[in-house]
């Protein structure tokens, strides 16, 4: 898997705007998903943007090139096609969303029955609940809580009549944040 990272906040934005229209297996496209997930994120983490870009970031690799070679990879590229231009921690926990929806389904039953269809069937693809195992190690990463919230956020961002911002709101809000 090559993955071209993105060269700066234009060329991130410009891929998140070629999400527009796009199947991402839910009743919404991945922009319109992407932009109510960062705007749950805004509402219950509002002192957090760094977690906000990672839920409007967080399906980005479904999009780019390498992300579904045989197996749902856009996790691992969409952090890696992030990372250079909103840093390290963005970039993990793009990295570890879908491995939040395993610990998640493994460990709380409650979030299991709120799968939306398309979540329960990528659920399989992705490796299914996590085993115990899995679960030790993801409770030790220091990024594994807020990627457990990124993904809680993520499974309740698939409303088709929602109101979200805009990219333009949230392309000012990344450009404050990084200075």
């Amino acid at each position: 898997m090559v993955v071209t990272p993105a060269v700066d906040l234009d060329d991130l934005f410009e891929w998140l705007a070629r999400c527009d229209g796009r199947d991402g297996g839910d009743p919404v496209d991945i922009l319109g998903h992407s932009l109510q997930c960062a705007d749950r994120l805004a509402e219950t983490a509002p002192e957090d943007v760094e977690l906000q870009l990672a839920g409007l970031t967080h399906d980005v690799g479904h999009i780019l090139p390498g992300a579904h070679d045989g197996e749902d990879l856009h996790a691992e590229v969409g952090g890696r096609f992030v990372a250079d231009v909103l840093g390290s921690g963005v970039a993990r926990l793009v990295e570890l969303h879908v491995a939040a929806k395993r610990f998640l389904v493994a460990t709380d039953r409650a979030h299991t029955s709120r799968l939306s269809a398309g979540s329960t069937h990528s659920l399989a693809i992705q490796g299914g609940p996590m085993d115990a195992d899995e679960v030790a190690a993801f409770e030790t990463d220091p990024h594994g809580t807020r990627a457990a919230m990124l993904r809680r956020a993520d499974e309740a961002a698939k409303d088709p009549a929602a109101a979200t911002s805009n990219l333009h709101r949230w392309r000012e809000t990344a450009q404050e944040w990084l200075g």
